[in-house]
């Protein structure tokens, strides 16, 4: 019964945050845009590392950043650059 219980639960959370989201899901005639800037948080989630290894590697330049007003944002394709660089500098001889 405990179960059934944390999935209604669940259920009724997903519910409550679906109703009061200003953006409708996604549908097949409209789906999620693509996302062109990401927070150094969500661009320190796809790289799999640490939101500070994230922001040292934003201060140092090493990954590609941009402010909008006191913003700081990470172009996605500035994380593509990022870990393709890593890959050929790891194929390189020693």
């Amino acid at each position: 019964m405990t179960t059934a219980r944390a999935e209604i639960s669940a259920a009724l959370a997903q519910l409550a945050q679906a109703l009061t989201s200003d953006t409708p899901p996604p549908t097949p005639d409209r789906p999620t845009p693509e996302r062109v800037l990401l927070t150094v948080e969500e661009a320190a989630e796809q790289l799999r590392i640490g939101r500070t290894t994230a922001w040292r590697l934003v201060t140092s330049g090493e990954l590609e950043s941009v402010r909008i007003g006191t913003l700081r944002r990470v172009p996605t394709s500035a994380v593509a650059e990022f870990a393709a660089h890593l890959i050929a500098q790891s194929r390189k001889p020693a």
